[in-house]
């Protein structure tokens, strides 16, 4: 379909970068196969070769990371006696040559397959495809108005159209989950990031029966989010304007769409130039809608593809434009127009959408939180120290009691009691209901220290508690949840000791660093970052380990695990890169106590945790990650 103005064709966008090229190298045999040219060795040894007895097709149906690839209008390589498939079989074979690498779940086409829906038309598009239905990757279609009669709505009974794309041909294929009696709006379901989701493909035009049908499918299927595709929805006026909805978009809105949360993505064609905008639906929820064309460009758009790579992990989908078509031969001459359509990136061609996708789609599949974990279940062997603070009996926020005592869980009578800088404010050790979402307990301290003046409360294990005299010369495991605030500040906070030992190396016997500095101690750097520096028994001094900078307002899990031989660090059970090769066997100790939520130079306190710190547990050898507190 033409503009909305009927405008005409802007100025191309610039060429791809040298990315695009180093990666073309890897498509030669996609542009060999799709023109006809003899592949090389290298294509014809491809283990996912789209031939007839290639593999089922299986993406990583748990990663958190997938791709969903949109083809839009290809009306102008199959118009009537102009028809080139090549194109398209480039982009459907960039499918299967990166399905493995990029995790492709499903393609959508936004219709206008072809330019006059003629049967001729339809049965080359319709052999193209055959590559995909070989090896039973899903996808959908939709018509377009070049596809039927425009002025019909899905009861316009049989076309050439549903003759070649109609149910009888999805049905064929795992991701196929039904259709309308007429056959022209379908609904598909696929697995990706350990959760079904489900790509609703609307007709054209569809009928008030297409859309109450629409609705029952999205009834049936309450908990999965939904992509809608259509023909049309949105357009842009012009390159950089937001999208606004057509006549037939807003009808869609208003009917379907606004009503329905599940629906969180529209993608359509018809329209050009690409665009996009974000509506708030009747539950105060954003919807990303898309419109996404490019039979403008050069060669009918040579069958762009969209990429949209969804990635749970970081709540972001990263959309990138390309034409495997003509990236598959960059390594060759490519012409003057050819260049400039490998890649494109324009912000509305390339750019990201950042979604939450757990807010997102809590409205109708909320995850429930991690129920809190008996103390006992945390009582592993070797567990000599056990701490956590879930206490229902002191409300959020309240002061913790200037004689409190934290029971030690384990058994081994490493209790905590309270301790305070003289002329500090009676709430600086408070209760709090935050907590880590897979911390055991549900609770936590705040610390409010800082310095200069030096201020704040913190914990220390009595006098002649067990824990002080144990040098762990069987490997230990230390575990702590900490969060720090907005207002965590390097000059007032840094150094701040999450846990620690009292005692100098000095005192330790240790000559080697700083004599003033603790025998070991875990403190928050002025990144902020947790660094690890204890003096192990076969050493004459400290050895460090160091994290990456932690972001404040989340919660974190930190692990210092030693095996006898080495020191490790993780945070949220990943290992951090400054982990030092030194042999480091046990702890020194100076038979003084544990501190928690301090830290001690030269013997006095010289800084005091400011944030929150969760449970904390001590074992007596080195922990693998599956037994982490985490786990």
């Amino acid at each position: 379909m033409c503009s909305p103005l009927h405008q005409p064709d802007g100025p191309l966008l610039p060429g791809a970068g040298r990315r695009t090229f180093l990666r073309a190298t890897a498509l030669t045999g996609v542009a060999a196969a799709a023109t006809g040219l003899a592949a090389g060795p290298a294509a014809a040894r491809s283990p996912q070769s789209s031939g007839a007895t290639a593999a089922a097709w299986r993406p990583d149906s748990e990663s958190p990371r997938f791709t969903l690839v949109v083809m839009p209008d290809t009306q102008y390589l199959f118009d009537g006696a102009s028809i080139d498939r090549a194109p398209v079989e480039a982009s459907l074979r960039y499918v299967l040559d990166h399905g493995r690498d990029e995790n492709i779940v499903f393609l959508s086409h936004l219709g206008d397959l072809t330019e006059s829906g003629q049967t001729t038309e339809f049965s080359a598009i319709g052999k193209a495809f055959e590559l995909l239905d070989r090896r039973k990757v899903g996808y959908s279609v939709v018509a377009g108005n070049h596809d039927i009669a425009s002025s019909t709505d899905d009861q316009r009974g049989r076309t050439p159209y549903l003759d070649t794309f109609g149910p009888q041909r999805m049905r064929r294929l795992p991701t196929f989950g039904g259709a309308t009696p007429d056959g022209y709006n379908t609904y598909h379901l696929f697995r990706a990031a350990g959760r079904e989701w489900l790509v609703l493909a609307l007709d054209w035009r569809p009928s008030a029966a297409g859309l109450a049908w629409a609705k029952k499918v999205i009834a049936r299927h309450p908990h999965t989010p939904v992509i809608l595709t259509t023909h049309e929805l949105v357009y842009a006026n012009a390159d950089g304007d937001e999208a606004e909805f057509s006549g037939h978009g807003k009808h869609l809105w208003d009917e379907l769409i606004a009503g329905n949360d599940q629906i969180f993505l529209t993608l359509n064609g018809h329209y050009w130039p690409a665009g996009r905008t974000t509506r708030k639906n009747a539950a105060g929820n954003d919807v990303h809608l898309h419109i996404t064309n490019y039979q403008n460009r050069y060669y009918g758009g040579s069958a762009m593809i969209r990429l949209y790579r969804f990635d749970l992990a970081r709540n972001t989908i990263d959309v990138e434009t390309i034409s495997p078509w003509i990236l598959g031969r960059a390594g060759e001459k490519l012409n003057e127009l050819e260049r400039g359509e490998v890649e494109l990136t324009g912000p509305q061609d390339r750019f990201a959408v950042p979604i939450d996708f757990e807010k997102r789609f809590s409205g109708f599949a909320p995850v429930p939180p991690r129920a809190p974990r008996p103390a006992g279940r945390m009582l592993i062997p070797g567990t000599v120290a056990y701490w956590r603070f879930d206490s229902p009996s002191h409300p959020d926020g309240s002061a913790a009691a200037t004689g409190l005592r934290v029971t030690d869980l384990s058994g081994h009578r490493n209790d905590l009691v309270r301790e305070a800088v003289p002329g500090s404010a009676p709430d600086a050790l408070r209760w709090s209901g935050s907590h880590h979402p897979d911390q055991p307990g549900h609770g936590s301290l705040c610390f409010d220290g800082s310095k200069a003046p030096l201020q704040g409360a913190y914990l220390r294990t009595e006098n002649n508690a067990p824990l002080n005299t144990m040098t762990f010369r069987s490997g230990y495991t230390i575990e702590a949840f900490l969060r720090l605030p907005a207002d965590w500040d390097a000059g007032r906070n840094a150094w701040g000791g999450l846990l620690g030992r009292r005692g100098t190396l000095g005192a330790a016997g240790k000559t080697s660093g700083d004599p003033e500095e603790p025998v070991a101690t875990l403190s928050v750097s002025d990144g902020p970052g947790l660094q690890w520096a204890a003096a192990p028994l076969n050493q004459p001094g400290g050895v460090t380990n160091w994290s990456h900078e932690l972001l404040r307002e989340r919660w974190w899990h930190v692990a210092v695990v030693n095996d006898t031989k080495h020191t490790t660090m993780y945070i949220d059970g990943c290992v951090v890169a400054r982990n030092p090769a030194t042999r480091a066997t046990g702890l020194a100790t100076a038979g003084l106590p544990w501190l928690l939520g301090a830290y001690e130079y030269g013997g006095e306190l010289d800084q005091l945790m400011h944030g929150w710190i969760g449970d904390v547990r001590i074992v007596t050898r080195a922990l693998p990650v599956k037994n982490f507190m985490i786990a």
